[in-house]
């Protein structure tokens, strides 16, 4: 799992000898799914070559107040540090250390870092007896008690020779220390979700199929919102197109009901939260031609049987799991729904509404009402899906209130 996924990060390098590894942490970042910015002192170019981490970043590096070429465009500061989400600094010498705590504004690493209000990480590296020493210790308390994140040095061979504390954390310790801070406050840290999406295809034969319009939309949006919540995230997905680039997200793909009963109800048991928003078919051809159907034939017979009825499965082995389902009514919307809300077993349930202006297969948007009980319906305005997903969540992270 990583709680980086997808975030604005500003990498600040200051001049140490440890600014070698910096390649290293952004390549880690990278690796994430991170978009990255670099900021690097003058003397940072002396160790890393601004080069190399252009390249890897894919963006420009910055270094001074204005761009190098003729026309001298600015480098804004304040706008840099209210693209990012989180500010790394590393390595941070003593010097940059120094800087930050008193806000010796002298340089445009310095000058984004005072602008900037999000969570800043903070990777010192130094000699032994400079890192021991109290001016120094008194700066790195400053950061501290101020809430930044100050992260422990490593211990082992100095640059200067000298074996002892001082030494940059390795990459992945820098990686692994800042995504355990940020996931330890998220409201569904250490929680499993649970979440079905899209259509189901039932065949007729080997070509042909029986489906409905769901494009999975719905269920991808709230996959990834509850991944931003901290929560290991297992979505099966019927046939679509979409896909999630989060390492949080488990994508588990099948095809037909049979398939999305089968491998739902082998993770059900271990499961915190389950969202039921794939619209799985509710009959299924009782026969499947082993062959094609030609299209000379004057006309077919097709028996329908029901299909496995997963969400009705899963209330009967309810045991501390929250359960939600979703329903589409066209008519006695709020009637049925409380129906389907008693007989499941479900603790809520989202329906969707669908009428001319507001069609749900599809659409990027969607406009709901959250049910509880007959006294418990809050109804929500057409919005984005994703942000029918916040809407969701808000909802169920008030069950955990």
């Amino acid at each position: 799992m990583s709680f980086l996924s997808g975030k604005n990060v500003l990498l600040g390098i200051s001049g140490g000898i440890a600014a070698y590894k910096a390649p290293f942490i952004l390549r880690l970042l990278k690796k994430r799914s991170c978009e990255v910015k670099v900021i690097m002192t003058t003397s940072a170019k002396d160790f890393v070559s601004p080069l190399t981490l252009s390249t890897l970043s894919e963006n420009n590096v910055l270094s001074t107040f204005t761009s190098d070429n003729k026309n001298d465009t600015w480098n804004n500061h304040v706008s840099i540090a209210k693209w990012a989400d989180l500010f790394i600094i590393a390595p941070a010498t003593s010097n940059i250390i120094s800087s930050m705590a008193s806000a010796k504004c002298d340089n445009l690493l310095i000058a984004t870092y005072l602008s900037f209000n999000g969570d800043v990480y903070i990777a010192p590296s130094m000699d032994l007896d400079m890192y021991e020493n109290s001016a120094n210790q008194k700066n790195i308390d400053s950061l501290i008690n101020s809430g930044k994140r100050v992260l422990p040095v490593g211990t082992g061979y100095l640059a200067s020779g000298l074996e002892g504390k001082g030494r940059m954390l390795e990459p992945e310790e820098i990686i692994q220390y800042i995504e355990d801070d940020l996931s330890k406050n998220l409201p569904l840290n250490g929680k499993k979700v649970l979440i079905t999406a899209g259509p189901t295809y039932e065949s007729i034969d080997p070509i042909r199929f029986i489906a409905n319009k769901s494009s999975g939309k719905m269920g991808f949006a709230l996959a990834k919102r509850a991944a931003e919540l901290g929560s290991e995230v297992f979505l099966f997905s019927g046939p679509t197109s979409l896909d999630i680039v989060n390492s949080s997200v488990k994508i588990i793909r099948i095809d037909n009901s049979d398939e999305m009963f089968e491998k739902v109800m082998k993770k059900y048991d271990e499961m915190d939260i389950v969202i039921s928003a794939a619209a799985i078919s509710d009959f299924k051809s009782k026969t499947i031609f082993s062959n094609k159907i030609k299209n000379n034939e004057q006309s077919i017979k097709l028996e329908f049987i029901p299909t496995k009825d997963i969400l009705e499965q899963m209330g009967k082995r309810k045991k501390n799991q929250l359960l939600i389902g979703f329903a589409l009514e066209t008519e006695n919307a709020i009637e049925n729904s409380l129906l389907k809300l008693k007989n499941k077993n479900l603790d809520a349930i989202v329906l969707n509404s669908f009428n001319e202006d507001n069609l749900v297969f599809g659409s990027d948007e969607n406009k709901i009402t959250y049910i509880r009980s007959k006294n418990d319906v809050t109804h929500f305005d057409i919005k984005s899906k994703y942000l029918v997903a916040k809407d969701i969540f808000d909802q169920i992270l008030s069950e955990y209130a």
